[in-house]
């Protein structure tokens, strides 16, 4: 995994959540041309994303058990000022 693409891979799989977007809608917003680039083509590679056809609808694009698991591994919970809200002198 290199340093740029892989926060970047996370970064899709937590656009993408728990349900699926129409495959044109993912194209739009990560399609590159840039050959170092390749956020989209990393993660179906690795089986990060998966998708499927559904008749009337078209094809949809989700996270994959697998990249549920990836996403959980390695995305830390936000920390700072929003992270800590609810927290500390009200209880």
């Amino acid at each position: 995994m290199t340093d740029t693409v892989d926060p970047l891979i996370l970064d899709l799989l937590e656009w993408l959540g728990t349900g699926s977007r129409p495959y044109p809608e993912v194209m739009e917003a990560w399609r590159t041309s840039c050959p170092r680039l390749t956020v989209w083509e990393d993660a179906n590679d690795r089986g990060l994303v998966e998708r499927r056809y559904v008749p009337g609808v078209g094809q949809l694009v989700s996270v994959s058990p697998s990249g549920a698991d990836h996403l959980r591994s390695h995305r830390h919970p936000a920390s700072g000022p929003a992270a800590g809200a609810g927290s500390g002198a009200n209880r």
